[in-house]
């Protein structure tokens, strides 16, 4: 019998265009080798433009689908993704609080690439006191740090070295800032980890706009870190394969890119271009 591969549970809502949410994650954690477990929390009405519309999936029924695995398989880390509403995001903290030895890390998803907004200030805060100082890593963007912990009258001026400070004091223990949505000429990347430590990661900026970027990058730290590595190697090694995964990607309609992740796969000439580019 072939030894079963680490499994990752990805809590995250479908996206028909396979860009992100559910079908990033399966995707992404596939083509590391291990194998996804994929508990729906929702179901989208989208395209490659935008997002139409949010259909949160009943919360006794997350609750059904994540503890019936539970019971049967182990999973070696949670990986959270756009959770759908207040309801999922309490039951989906007390099925975290049940299994303490598993480790969490979460794209807080507030919005899509568009600005279409996922989530509202009350359950914002839901997640950041019921979830957070469970984690083992967040990976918010620049944009997602400045507006978890801003107030309105703040609005989005914050450093980022004000937004870290803020979401350490909630308990967040490694912090993944993203920095695509800065004025930089790289995107510049960085991972606050515990006793100060900060480590910046440089990229090159490439051109277009993807859809799913953020859900290919956490979906492929999971993966790294369910394969074994250290965190740090776990952020260090996803990093690397998301932007290859982006500078592979395709444009399967009118609007984004979306990230390649088996471009490895489909590197038939050995030159790292996908055979979709």
């Amino acid at each position: 019998m072939i030894k079963s591969p680490p499994k990752v549970m990805t809590f995250s809502a479908t996206d028909p265009t396979g860009g992100a949410g559910m079908q990033a994650d399966i995707l992404t954690i596939s083509s590391l080798g291990c194998h996804p477990v994929s508990i729906a929390t929702g179901f989208t009405v989208q395209d490659t433009i935008g997002v139409n519309k949010l259909i949160p999936i009943d919360s006794e029924l997350v609750n059904d689908q994540a503890r019936l695995i539970l019971e049967d398989m182990e999973v070696e880390i949670f990986k959270l993704g756009l959770l759908g509403s207040k309801e999922n995001i309490a039951t989906i903290a007390e099925i975290i609080s049940d299994y303490p030895e598993i480790p969490l890390i979460i794209d807080p998803v507030l919005a899509s690439g568009r600005g279409d907004e996922f989530v509202d200030i009350e359950a914002r805060t839901m997640m950041m006191e019921l979830l957070f100082p469970e984690s083992l890593l967040i990976t918010p963007n620049s944009l997602e740090a400045r507006q978890l912990v801003s107030d309105e009258s703040e609005g989005l001026e914050l450093s980022i070295e004000t937004c870290v400070d803020r979401l350490k004091e909630i308990g967040c223990e490694n912090i993944l800032i993203t920095g695509t949505h800065e004025n930089t000429e790289s995107v510049i990347n960085t991972l606050y980890g515990p006793s100060n430590q900060t480590i910046p990661y440089h990229w090159d900026r490439l051109p277009g706009n993807y859809h799913g970027s953020g859900c290919t990058l956490t979906a492929a730290i999971s993966a790294y870190y369910a394969l074994g590595l250290s965190i740090g190697e776990a952020v260090e090694e996803a990093q690397y394969f998301t932007w290859h995964a982006l500078k592979n990607g395709f444009k399967p309609g009118m609007g984004q890119l979306i990230p390649n992740r088996f471009f490895r796969a489909n590197d038939v000439e050995g030159d790292g271009k996908s055979t979709y580019h």
